[in-house]
């Protein structure tokens, strides 16, 4: 394993067990190899939270909007008689806000996480509401034939 020192601009090796407990945000992915001194590297972390920070935005962002989409496409149309979508979109906020708080939020900047966090309740908010009316609605129903 190599690092790169800023100050010398030259390559180390250095022992694996040194690196293992560095924690930061991994840029490559399986299929991405990079080139670095005539080694093939598929691997590395970014430790410094400049320079993570716009990889880390970009990537949470994606998968924010892909979010967001969901839920207010599922929310408008309002087809779910089941109400296993409504579910599915409180599952996906729930595993959103976990992997942000595990993974991502040593990188994203207080601000970013207070605006995501305050759609995301407004979102769980309402969907749990629709779910709750559904199952009353169910509920009712079916206390109401069976008399």
């Amino acid at each position: 394993m190599y690092t790169v020192n800023i100050k010398k601009n030259k390559y180390k090796l250095v022992d694996k067990e040194e690196l293992r407990d560095i924690t930061g945000f991994p840029m490559a992915s399986k299929n991405k190899v990079f080139n670095i001194a005539d080694t093939k590297i598929t691997h590395i972390l970014i430790t410094n939270q400049n320079l993570a920070h716009p990889l880390v935005m970009k990537k949470v962002s994606k998968k924010y909007q892909k979010l967001i989409n969901f839920v207010t496409e599922l929310l408008v149309d309002g087809d779910d008689d089941s109400g296993d979508g409504y579910r599915e979109a409180l599952n996906q906020i729930e595993r959103f806000r976990v992997e942000i708080k595990g993974r991502y939020r040593e990188f994203l900047k207080q601000k970013e996480l207070e605006k995501m966090s305050k759609q995301l309740q407004a979102l769980k908010k309402e969907t749990t509401l629709r779910l709750y009316s559904l199952n009353s609605y169910f509920n009712t129903y079916e206390n109401g034939k069976s008399k």
